[in-house]
């Protein structure tokens, strides 16, 4: 089969396309037949060695970076019952870990796939894999979303930030989401109440009574959305980047708060994005498509930083 290899960590010339031999199954995965992959930001840290889960793939060779897939189900595992082949399904795949996701197969624990809703294309589905787990499991699990609420969603136009709008507003919450002015019609559309433009104001100037906010930001953004929280407010924060000091002033306000969440493959959840998206709740807004042997250039798009929305790779 054909599979883009990482044949070292640094600059996109390192991702090199390669026949290697197919996965061999295990008795509770399925081999699939992919038919897109999504490209995330995590996966051009850890080509380029600057995110910690490099150093655990680093042992691997053939190192074959990606997580998100959509495809078709071509075999099955002696303990899997809920699939069948033939089944078209979608999921981040092993994450953390060797998820191996650009190539033309992949073997993938069955628990960790849900089947793909009729209504949405395999490249859509692929762009919903880790960055609506994010947005899902930051407001399900390490955090509580409430209908009611007051939430601030940082970098809303991005991947993980115009999913967890949607999320959001589905939720039943009251949505304030930041972004540059360019984008304010984009993220007004994907249904958030009021906008804020981060090049021109300062958000902990006007706002002061969030009942939770996702940080997506790093740096000081973290200090600064804690000033807007009510008491007992939540913050889930993505990145690292804040200081010990920015930790004690979270707690002394008695917040809850995630000081750095960390998305985990779930079939369960990937069935709740599943049910979202079969009803039309939640949409996926894919910026960029690019083939399989332009990869490089996938990861280039996504290295800008600028990216509304998803970046996908048709296979």
């Amino acid at each position: 089969m054909k599979a883009i290899v990482l044949e070292k960590f640094g600059d996109v010339e390192n991702l090199v396309e390669r026949e290697i031999e197919k996965p061999v199954i295990k008795d509770k995965e399925v081999l699939i037949r992919v038919k897109a992959a999504s490209i995330n930001p995590v996966d051009v840290k850890v080509r380029s060695r600057h995110a910690p889960l490099a150093e655990d793939l680093a042992q691997y060779n053939p190192l074959i970076l990606g997580w998100d897939i959509s495809g078709v189900v071509v075999e099955l595992g002696n303990e899997v019952s809920q699939f069948q082949v033939g089944d078209e399904v979608f999921g981040m795949i092993n994450f953390v870990g060797h998820g191996k996701a650009y190539a033309e197969y992949v073997a993938a624990p069955a628990d960790q796939l849900a089947v793909k809703p009729k209504n949405i294309t395999h490249i859509e589905a692929a762009a919903s894999t880790l960055a609506a787990l994010t947005a899902w499991q930051a407001f399900d699990s390490y955090g509580k979303l409430r209908t009611t609420d007051k939430v601030l969603i940082h970098a809303a136009s991005g991947g993980v930030g115009h999913f967890a709008v949607q999320i959001a507003k589905h939720i039943g919450a009251h949505v304030t989401a930041t972004s540059s002015a360019s984008n304010r019609d984009f993220v007004l559309g994907l249904g958030a109440d009021e906008h804020i433009d981060y090049k021109t104001t300062r958000f902990e100037n006007i706002l002061d009574d969030i009942d939770f906010v996702l940080e997506s930001i790093g740096g000081d953004n973290f200090q600064k959305s804690v000033q807007v929280l009510k008491p007992f407010g939540s913050i889930v924060t993505l990145p690292s980047g804040h200081t010990l000091e920015d930790e004690m002033a979270a707690q002394e306000k008695k917040l809850h708060a995630c000081y750095f969440m960390a998305v985990y493959s779930s079939g369960r959840d990937m069935q709740h994005i599943a049910s979202l998206l079969e009803k039309g709740i939640i949409r996926p807004h894919i910026s960029h498509v690019f083939r399989f042997d332009e990869m490089r250039k996938a990861h280039l798009q996504v290295e800008t930083g600028r990216t509304i929305g998803k970046v996908v790779v048709e296979l």
